[in-house]
């Protein structure tokens, strides 16, 4: 029992240091869920408010617009920039592609009203034209050496609890050790 303790441990590290290692090989295979994560966020859009305040905080703070570009809001029912759609925000983006004014005090939530119908070079005067996808994979590029610094330190500190369960498993088992001795010499008359 004492033994499986420290086994435990040691797998959770082992587990954790290969799906790091498979992250950074299958990079691109986890770009593809990446997309499949995004867009389906797109496509849910409206269906959850705490999903359009992630999205809304995501396409702000990466300065982006979509999966692969801002045209990827079609996907969504609302969005959609078919002539059938009935919605009256057709062929829009949400208000968090809209390129920021540091000048207005209050954010014009209709700033994205038809942008899909307009080229990329029309639109990039008024929104954010690159999607998210590729702006993330480039953070995440960017900041590779901060991600590690992070998995490293929380590597040290599973490696010294491995180490210390080790010494404590070690200790238990030597009092158990003199425990034993003691009551064995016990009948000692000299004791």
């Amino acid at each position: 029992c004492r033994l499986q303790f420290s086994v435990c441990l040691t797998v959770v590290f082992l587990l954790q240091l290969a799906a790091g290692v498979l992250g950074f090989v299958f990079s691109d295979k986890a770009r593809g869920q990446v997309s499949e994560i995004i867009n389906g966020a797109i496509v849910h859009y409206r269906d959850d408010l705490d999903l359009q305040n992630l999205i809304d905080f995501g396409q702000k703070e990466f300065s982006c617009c979509g999966g692969v570009s801002y045209k990827d809001w079609s996907q969504n029912m609302y969005f959609n920039c078919t002539a059938t759609n009935p919605s009256r925000e057709r062929c829009s983006v949400p208000f968090s592609c809209c390129l920021q004014d540091t000048q207005e005090t209050v954010i014009n939530t209709m700033c994205g009203q038809g942008m899909q119908a307009r080229s990329y070079l029309e639109a990039s005067a008024f929104i954010y034209t690159n999607g998210c996808i590729d702006r993330l994979v480039n953070w995440l590029h960017g900041n590779l050496l901060l991600l590690g610094g992070i998995a490293l330190g929380l590597a040290v500190p599973q490696l010294v609890g491995i180490l210390l369960a080790q010494i404590l498993v070690n200790q238990i088992r030597d009092q158990i050790k003199l425990q034993l001795y003691n009551q064995q010499h016990r009948a000692d008359p000299w004791y």
